[in-house]
């Protein structure tokens, strides 16, 4: 069984397009019909985010941390006991390609790390958009680690103890946990993920929070 976990706080705004593409990944043919199970974990969530869920028929896990890392790591846990052999990560207010999950358990390696794209720009100018395109490097082999967009085996991820219970950057000390471990990791440009740009960040020092401060450096 593949495992899909997603941390939402508040999102009921858009997580609802989140399950909607996680569902057309889960029935690509590439998968040959192997059962995938979602798992949001709805972190202080005051909202109708657990009611979409709900009618999605999504499974959720609750806590009242306000806690990303926590988060990723208790849909983690309960796709683990489920027996999950893969995890998939991604963020609530994230679109994934129809080949997203096939397309990461076919990477050859322990790990996935892949590339974002930005949406909608919404009110943000062209200088900030050319920043960010200048940083983001849409390549094979890219330096890049995004939550929204990662993956890894059961084995490699219990092996390093999971995600740590960080408030931001739990999916980079995650990757530098598993390179430290030895586990290979496949950096591919594709299957990417089309992510948000909006201005209500939900994790510090997040992506959110990296196009704001992009914007503030070029004021």
């Amino acid at each position: 069984m593949i495992g899909v976990l997603v941390p939402a706080h508040d999102e009921q705004a858009l997580i609802g397009g989140c399950l909607e593409s996680l569902r057309a990944a889960a029935g690509c043919p590439r998968l040959g019909g192997e059962p995938v199970r979602v798992v949001v974990a709805l972190d202080r969530c005051r909202d109708a985010t657990a009611r979409i869920c709900a009618e999605a028929g999504v499974a959720t896990v609750c806590l009242d941390a306000c806690n990303v890392g926590r988060a990723r790591a208790a849909a983690a846990e309960v796709l683990l006991q489920a027996g999950a052999r893969w995890l998939a990560s991604t963020d609530a207010d994230s679109r994934v390609p129809r080949d997203w999950l096939s397309g990461q358990v076919a990477c050859g390696a322990d790990a996935f790390c892949g590339t974002v794209r930005v949406g909608d720009w919404l009110d943000y100018g062209a200088a900030v958009r050319d920043a960010f395109l200048a940083r983001e490097q849409h390549r094979d082999d890219h330096p890049h680690v995004h939550g929204a967009n990662l993956g890894v085996s059961a084995a490699a991820y219990r092996a390093v103890g999971g995600f740590a219970p960080m408030p931001a950057h739990e999916d980079h000390a995650l990757v530098r946990a598993l390179a430290a471990g030895g586990w290979s990791i496949a950096r591919r440009n594709s299957p990417a993920v089309t992510t948000s740009a909006r201005r209500d960040a939900r994790a510090p020092q997040g992506f959110g929070e990296h196009l704001l401060s992009l914007e503030h450096a070029l004021a």
